[in-house]
């Protein structure tokens, strides 16, 4: 029987949102392919630090509080890193406590494609130009932005903001 997702917002984030991944992304760029993932495989166990997007989707995963017989949420990171890369993303996850068990990583490739199958409602990434793409393709998508704000993890309260100006402005001028 398959994993019902009907019932639940489902939404997608990209691994550089949830977790910080500048300097592997900066080791990849300088040294190749080939050398990230032995770079990797050498962190596996090295819980990388949260990035942008963690403060707001641990809160998210929260809900699920609400009615734990039947989740409210499910988090699915969406990631264009490689499987060595993948598995510190979900020891990192585990390392943090976040209720996320699914994951696709796909080397490179676009990940927003897996979000029809997946029932996903929103696609988060902290980088625009994926943000772009996959709206592009007919996904919603939104760009998780760096915050100022001190973040408190004992306040479990959820706040979001969109600004559709930027993206319809982003859309009529293509």
């Amino acid at each position: 029987m398959a994993y019902d997702l009907s019932d639940r917002l489902v939404v997608g984030i990209a691994s550089s949102a949830l977790f910080d991944l500048t300097e592997s992304d900066a080791y990849f760029l300088e040294h190749g392919e080939a050398a990230y993932r032995l770079y990797q495989d050498e962190r596996v166990n090295i819980p990388l630090a949260t990035g942008v997007a963690f403060p707001f989707i641990e809160r998210l995963l929260a809900l699920n509080d609400l009615r734990p017989d039947s989740p409210l949420v499910e988090v699915i990171v969406l990631s264009r890193n490689d499987p060595n890369t993948g598995l510190r993303v979900m020891r990192s996850i585990a390392h943090h406590e976040l209720a996320i068990s699914r994951a696709i990583f796909t080397q490179g490739q676009a990940p927003y494609s897996y979000m029809g199958e997946l029932e996903m409602s929103l696609f988060l990434s902290a980088h625009r130009g994926n943000v772009v793409d996959a709206i592009g393709a007919g996904f919603p998508a939104g760009q998780v932005l760096a915050s100022t704000a001190k973040y408190d993890p004992a306040d479990r309260e959820v706040r979001v903001a969109f600004d559709f100006d930027a993206v319809l402005a982003h859309s009529f001028a293509n």
